[in-house]
């Protein structure tokens, strides 16, 4: 087991936050799943024996790894070996198909990558890999050039190395347009991590419930890296339901969880009875983001589980806004205000402020010592500034008070008789009928006014689809809009497509209904 460093502070600059709660709380509990528990001295040593293998192998400071697992013991322990040496990691979804994943691999340069054993046939996107390490890599005949996870580890001492370097991430961007580009941003210190991990109240007894898939952002920083600067418990879930989701909650008495909208309004579908049961007293902090949260649904869950629920706006590229419960109570709808005042401008497309109250493109200011890059795409990267603004492509609004609201994303937005029509209001309208599981508003091409407004709904658990409920669902937006942003027509689904981070996947759904025209 490794030393206790002398400080928190010294620890986290070295990527070594895993060996000082080890040394200093050597019984707590680390990481809880299906497959395994480990505590924080248990975690430590198998850290240790992956630096050391990896190390062997030939793997030298801002080296790069790829990680494709679902959310298991091994890739918190993968994460933080990264963290320890110096390396660079890279988390691939393992939805993508081969080609894709093989894209990611390459493109981040990659020597060795670190594969749950499930995801076969994911194995030849890391072709180019010099190291290849399956998790349960031995009861897979099929991966026979792979190196078995805890043989590999099996093989090591569990010493700590003694020049420890904190690593770096890379993550992927969508690639909603185009390739997925790596956004890259320098080597840091963790004194950030370790405030936003303070200011959290990541106490003694804190456990955090890992609701999303960790290659995404947020749960990877939110859900991990934060609650691992703290010392707190991590409970991994490997697939989200909702009632799950209550029954972990109660079980490990959970203080903090990520979610995303998608998973509120699942939880408040629950039968009254189940929500009733529920014990959701432990819970301090549940941050929220990713995707807009219909003020409805928002205030609901509030009102369920108490003024607990946080919101921030921001992406892989950066961190823009975030808003206590009580603030968005009373604005509500809002994702925060911006601190300092010039950190987010609501402008127009070469970033010049608008009047408060006017809806324009949000701007991020980031510092030049802070900057992500695009990897490998200098004009991509000097393309997203103006000066020292970045846009996420947002739409918004500045109130009175300086407080910002989102519209939509811009690429969303549906043009109709030369009126702009933002879909998440629709979307969040059609969301309040309870006759509505999900729902996704978009713009069809339309002859005489350009586009038309379709919603496209999922229909809640033993409703039945048909021409009343469409039109009972039209009448209920006309009651609630303007008539120009009602749908014209409803489509209903089986089921509405979303990204894994809980976002709607609008770009490939108006793409098939566009297909149809």
């Amino acid at each position: 087991m490794s030393s206790s460093p002398e400080s928190l502070e010294i620890a986290a600059a070295e990527g070594r936050v895993v060996s000082w709660f080890a040394a200093t709380a050597p019984e707590r509990v680390a990481v809880v799943s299906d497959r395994v528990t480990l505590t924080y001295p248990e975690l430590d040593a198998r850290v240790n024996q992956l630096v050391h293998h990896l190390r062997g192998r030939g793997l030298r400071t801002d080296d790069a790894i790829a990680l494709i697992a679902p959310n298991r013991a091994e890739w918190v322990e993968t994460y933080a070996a990264a963290q320890r040496a110096g390396w660079r990691i890279t988390p691939v979804n393992f939805h993508l198909g081969v080609d894709e994943a093989r894209y990611i691999i390459e493109d981040c340069g990659a020597r060795a990558v670190v594969m749950d054993a499930s995801l076969t046939d994911l194995a030849p996107a890391a072709a180019s890999a010099e190291i290849k390490i399956a998790i349960d890599g031995a009861d897979h005949a099929d991966l026979a050039e792979w190196d078995d996870y805890e043989s590999v580890l099996a093989a090591q001492p569990t010493t700590a190395i003694d020049d420890p370097i904190r690593g770096t991430i890379m993550l992927y961007t969508s690639g909603t347009t185009g390739r997925p580009k790596g956004v890259s941003r320098p080597r840091t210190d963790g004194v950030a991590t370790l405030t936003e991990a303070q200011f959290s109240g990541y106490l003694p007894g804190a456990v955090h419930l890992v609701t999303g898939p960790l290659y995404h952002t947020a749960p990877l920083m939110l859900s991990l890296n934060t609650p691992l600067h703290g010392g707190a418990t991590l409970v991994l879930m490997e697939h989200w339901d909702a009632s799950s989701t209550l029954d972990l909650i109660a079980a490990h008495r959970v203080t903090h969880t990520h979610m995303v909208p998608t998973m509120f309004h699942r939880l408040l579908a629950l039968p009254e009875a189940e929500r009733s049961a529920a014990d959701t007293s432990t819970l301090l902090a549940v941050v929220h983001g990713a995707a807009p949260c219909p003020v409805h649904v928002k205030q609901r869950l509030i009102e369920w589980f108490g003024p607990v629920v946080w919101e921030y706006y921001g992406a892989t590229e950066g961190a823009a806004t975030l808003v206590d419960p009580k603030t968005w109570l009373r604005k509500p709808g809002t994702v925060g205000k911006p601190d300092p005042v010039d950190h987010v401008i609501v402008g127009d497309a070469d970033a010049n402020p608008l009047a408060p109250n006017t809806p324009g493109s949000v701007w991020i200011k980031t510092a030049r010592a802070d900057r992500f890059e695009y990897h490998g795409d200098p004009e991509k990267t000097s393309g997203a500034y103006r000066g020292d603004y970045f846009t996420l492509g947002d739409v918004g609004y500045l109130d009175d008070d300086g407080y910002l609201f989102l519209t939509d994303r811009s690429a969303h937005l549906i043009v109709s008789g030369g009126v702009n029509i933002y879909p998440a209001e629709v979307d969040a309208v059609l969301l309040e009928h309870p006759a509505v599981g999900d729902a996704a508003t978009i713009g069809v091409p339309d002859d005489e006014w350009g586009e038309s407004v379709l919603a496209v709904v999922e229909v809640a658990e033993g409703i039945t689809a048909d021409d009343a409920l469409a039109e009972a669902l039209i009448a209920h937006c006309r009651a609630r809009l303007a008539n120009f942003k009602c749908p014209r027509a409803i489509d209903f689904v089986a089921r509405i497509p979303r990204q894994d981070n809980g976002k709607v996947a609008k770009t490939k759904l108006r793409a098939e209904y566009r297909s149809r025209t």
